[in-house]
């Protein structure tokens, strides 16, 4: 904070973008032997126009970056990679025949096969369960309470709109 009023930044939104910290699968699983987390899976294509937007708007915005990287194993695959993917105990693979350009094995797995659309966004719990696919792009003042509800564990007790209800904006 000092160094932003020496600087004569009035508003943090001005300040340099955060990054979220990206990891591959395998990356992430190894991380999360050590020390489990919820994962919060980026599932987009190289075509996808709104996975670019939501990159950019979204996820480069410093507060839901410095939340997401503090709470999540963040993951971003591209869901039409050709390459095998080690996650969970299981290899996955490339399915050509899936979808029009085909579709990743993992990519349908995390969803729970409920692959609408990209971008999608897969939240997983600490013990690797699908908590919630949302697919769509998702804007900062979407994006935030989701990451809330999720990342502190509310949606174990609290229903979605009366915690949706009950929120202020804290970041």
């Amino acid at each position: 904070m000092i160094c932003a009023i020496f600087l004569g930044i009035t508003s943090f939104e001005s300040v340099k973008t955060e990054e979220v910290k990206w990891l591959t699968f395998e990356e992430a699983t190894k991380l999360h032997e050590q020390e489990p987390r919820k994962l919060l899976i980026d599932l987009y294509t190289d075509w996808c126009g709104w996975c670019k937007v939501m990159e950019k708007n979204t996820y480069n915005k410093k507060q839901i970056a410095e939340y997401i990287n503090e709470n999540f194993y963040p993951i971003k695959f591209n869901a039409e990679s050709t390459a095998p993917v080690e996650f969970n105990g299981h290899t996955f693979e490339f399915l050509p025949e899936a979808g029009r350009r085909g579709t990743h094995s993992i990519a349908l797995a995390v969803t729970g096969n409920k692959l609408t659309g990209y971008p999608m966004t897969v939240f997983m719990d600490e013990q690797l369960r699908i908590i919630q696919p949302i697919s769509g792009y998702l804007k900062p003042a979407q994006m935030e309470p989701i990451l809330l509800y999720i990342g502190g564990g509310h949606y174990t007790t609290t229903e979605w709109e009366e915690f949706k209800q009950s929120q202020n904006s804290s970041f």
